[in-house]
């Protein structure tokens, strides 16, 4: 496991941000991406993650395909990173870059609206 301080791993989520295409970057909307040091309880319960499993980043919120005429004065959606999980998986700096990019690519997924199971077919992991 490796350690880094919180300054230091939000900089590389920050970094990950930075490096999406212009394209995607454009057509985020209405949305926060947050680091937390370990999900919650609830989180966990809410993403029916199975015992001995834990999350690197959740996406919460309405997805852009699901937004109709209506959506309007609501609360950003939110992408959180997981600090935690994610260290202790990773044993290099190189290791936690890689990680944080494609989750963070992976929450955005959702927010785009693509479900797990999409993300399954098309080999996203």
């Amino acid at each position: 496991m490796i350690t880094m301080t919180r300054s230091e791993f939000e900089d590389l989520v920050a970094q990950a941000l930075d490096s999406l295409p212009p394209d995607i970057a454009r057509h985020m909307s209405n949305i926060e991406v947050v680091v937390a040091n370990w999900p919650t309880r609830r989180q966990l319960r809410s993403s029916n993650v199975p015992a001995g499993q834990t999350l690197l980043g959740l996406y919460e919120g309405i997805p852009l395909t699901q937004r109709g005429a209506h959506y309007h004065l609501v609360l950003p959606d939110k992408i959180t990173l997981f600090q935690g999980p994610i260290l202790a998986q990773c044993h290099t700096r190189e290791e936690v870059m890689e990680t944080v990019r494609r989750t963070v690519i992976h929450e955005i997924a959702h927010h785009f609206g693509l479900s797990d199971d999409r993300l399954r077919e098309l080999g996203a992991y």
